[in-house]
């Protein structure tokens, strides 16, 4: 049994690494650097302090300094109205914007791993008070690498098969193949889009991805981030530039027209493997009997 100073220290110290290690920049560059890794850092070690100094409390039966947990509860969603505000706020800067699917995915994670440096501040309090400092160091890092697991996302890849899509035109008419992409009336713009313009054919592996893949929010999410690691070829003012994104009816394929500042189509096909699976946006009707049957 160690000191509550000990206790403290290991549990806030342990749920600040966790926050850490699940913050970081990726090619969406959010949260920013430095102001927003400053935000989520700081809100961390409250977190962390939280849970740390949670197990002192219940031991001393000072069960009234336990409500602090739900005020932090409280905050938390908090951060998440904070997080949908800004990036909505941001959505009229954006040439392809993320849409109000992604931006809520956004704020459900930043909310989630502050509970994640809760309970990893918890488990190594509990294991430094019971056993000592290195079995609670070791208890928390067993909570990090198993949030780290838990947190993995589903990424396109994971539900279905993405392809070169050959671009063409009947008429004023774009075409991803069989997939009906948009209108072009300006001859310019068909010439630019011949010759600078990549499509890619989404195939859904199963009736879950088909519905996922119909979803507007995943798809908005696609051109996004699409946009965001090949660049794109675009300016206000420019609608026939905008990535299009279409489905086919009857087989759930989904065709994307794109302009990349970077025509890669090799590096498109992984830039859209690597989008993730928006949770608001995830079907599963195989799960139930009649999409069961209505997939035979």
């Amino acid at each position: 049994m160690n000191s509550y100073g000990e206790v403290v220290t290991v549990g806030i110290l342990m749920g600040s690494i966790a926050r850490f290690a699940l913050l970081k920049i990726d090619y969406r560059q959010y949260p920013s650097y430095p102001q927003g890794y400053l935000v989520h850092l700081a809100l961390g070690f409250i977190a962390a302090s939280l849970g740390a100094v949670a197990v002192p409390a219940l031991i001393e039966k000072e069960y009234t300094a336990v409500t602090f947990l739900a005020l932090a509860a409280q905050q938390f969603r908090d951060i998440r109205s904070m997080e949908r505000e800004s990036l909505a706020k941001l959505e009229d800067t954006e040439l392809v914007p993320r849409g109000s699917a992604y931006i809520e995915d956004i704020a459900k994670v930043f909310e989630s791993r502050n509970y994640m440096a809760i309970f990893t501040s918890l488990g190594s309090s509990l294991g430094v008070y019971y056993l000592n400092i290195f079995w609670g160091i070791i208890t928390g890092m067993v909570l990090i690498i198993l949030f780290h697991l838990v947190s993995r996302r589903q990424t396109i890849r994971s539900i279905s098969v993405v392809r070169e899509g050959k671009l063409h035109f009947k008429g004023p008419l774009l075409y991803v193949e069989d997939i009906l992409i948009m209108n072009v009336g300006l001859k310019n713009s068909r010439k630019i889009i011949k010759e600078k313009g990549l499509g890619v054919i989404i195939e859904p592996k199963d009736d879950n991805a088909r519905a996922t893949l119909a979803n507007m929010g995943q798809r908005q999410a696609i051109a996004h981030d699409a946009s965001a690691l090949l660049g794109i070829r675009k300016d206000f003012g420019e609608p026939e530039f905008t990535p299009l994104i279409r489905r086919n009816h009857a087989t759930g394929e989904i065709g994307m027209f794109i302009i990349p500042s970077e025509p890669d189509i090799e590096c498109l096909i992984e830039a859209v493997k690597r989008v993730p699976v928006i949770e608001s946006s995830k079907r599963t009707p195989l799960s139930s009997e009649v999409g069961k049957k209505a997939a035979d």
